[in-house]
């Protein structure tokens, strides 16, 4: 869902892949949409009264969004100077075109936010941590990190304080469903439910976009690169996993929260490990300590920036692979990561029209997944081996390449005197 990278994995005269770091990169994002596309199809709980999770749920719920949003900050760093970020009057004119790219998938979200889907859409949050971050694209990699390590820190204690004076506003700022333009009459619930009650609680969330800026302001195309981010994307994920499964089973969280919750139909232990989205967080400071999926929490933070920096690192290698060999193995994938905003707004409508309805005589839940995921990667193949751009693509890029447009300095010819 951001710009097209490239798409060709070419060599320059020195014999250095050029094309394997943006490769790598459109093939995470790839991955990303085909991880979420299973969330939104495949079951994530078993249809028992213990909610037991599916291996769905366990591998890709809250992992696969934040994917999708640590590679929204890496393709802003990628596109605002790399290693060098710009500044001066072309940073104000890169700032321009994210923000009229921000408001073309912003009006995108809304437009599909009228559809009759069991999906939480997350393309107008995604259009607001644009905006957000807008201050932030001028920093470089050192100074990103400390900010993103102070937002996963205060975020979600802030969020904690603030929720509950949402909620009990009159009406409650919560929206309860996807936005869509009707709730732009209703500025603070939008808002109020966008930034903080919603599923996507984009006050935390900037802080995956402030992880990828910072990824995206590292040497990618070194060879140590990848390794590094899988190594520390690694041991982040599992160290937080591991806390947050100690607070919550050894120390006694699980226990308090249960007593507090009071009700069966929300078996916590299963909850915790597939998506406390929907679950009223506050009465409790226990709430901070868990890592579980969409819990907006520091270590779930932590958690889920890291897997997205270790599958960043996977995918970068795979692409240098593949320039050794001489074979393009992640064409399909970078390809489908290269136009995500169209194919999940092909998804998206494809399940709009299935909602409800009964499947075809022969197909399955599952078929129905498998259709997609091999339509969006042969789509992507063609795309990529074609060297097209998506159409929803081009509109995008259009928005930005007239929100930076600069016009040249026209200068003055010297007067004699």
């Amino acid at each position: 869902m951001t710009a097209r990278g490239t798409t060709t994995a070419s060599r320059t005269v020195t014999g250095t892949p050029s094309g394997t770091r943006l490769a790598g990169i459109d093939a995470a994002r790839g991955l990303a949409l085909l991880a979420m596309m299973a969330t939104h199809v495949l079951a994530t709980f078993e249809s028992d009264p213990q909610l037991t999770p599916t291996w769905i749920g366990l591998a890709f719920s809250g992992r696969a969004a934040a994917l999708f949003a640590v590679l929204a900050g890496v393709g802003l760093g990628l596109s605002t100077g790399k290693q060098q970020p710009l500044q001066g009057p072309e940073l104000w004119a890169a700032r321009r075109g994210i923000a009229l790219r921000a408001l073309v998938i912003g009006a995108v979200g809304l437009s599909l936010g009228g559809l009759e889907v069991n999906i939480a859409i997350i393309l107008v949050h995604y259009a607001l941590l644009f905006l957000c971050v807008l201050p932030f694209v001028g920093l470089g990699g050192k100074r990103l990190l400390m900010l993103a390590a102070a937002w996963i820190l205060a975020s979600p204690v802030l969020a904690y304080l603030l929720r509950p004076w949402l909620l009990s506003a009159d009406p409650p700022l919560r929206l309860g469903h996807n936005p869509s333009w009707e709730d732009l009459a209703t500025p603070a619930r939008l808002l109020g439910d966008s930034f903080l009650t919603g599923y996507y609680p984009v006050l935390q969330w900037i802080a995956y976009l402030l992880v990828g800026l910072a990824i995206g302001r590292m040497a990618l195309a070194k060879a140590a690169v990848p390794f590094l981010l899988l190594a520390a994307g690694t041991v982040v994920a599992v160290f937080s996993k591991w806390l947050g499964t100690v607070t919550m089973e050894d120390w006694g969280g699980r226990q308090s929260l249960e007593a507090q919750i009071g009700d069966p139909a929300y078996p916590l232990a299963s909850l915790l490990q597939v998506n406390l989205a929907g679950v009223d967080q506050s009465g409790s400071v226990w709430w901070l300590a868990t890592s579980a999926p969409h819990a907006g929490t520091t270590l779930d933070l932590l958690h889920t920036s890291g897997t997205a920096a270790a599958v960043i690192g996977v995918c970068l290698l795979l692409g240098r692979l593949g320039n050794w060999v001489e074979l393009d193995l992640l064409l399909p994938l970078r390809g489908a990561g290269a136009m995500t905003l169209s194919l999940y707004t092909a998804h998206l409508c494809i399940m709009g029209a299935l909602h409800d309805q009964p499947l075809l005589r022969g197909w399955t839940v599952e078929g129905v997944y498998w259709a997609q995921a091999l339509g969006v990667l042969a789509t992507g193949a063609v795309f990529a081996a074609l060297a097209w751009r998506g159409p929803l693509e081009w509109v995008t890029h259009a928005a930005n390449q007239v929100g930076s447009y600069r016009p040249a300095q026209v200068r003055q010819p010297s007067r004699f005197r």
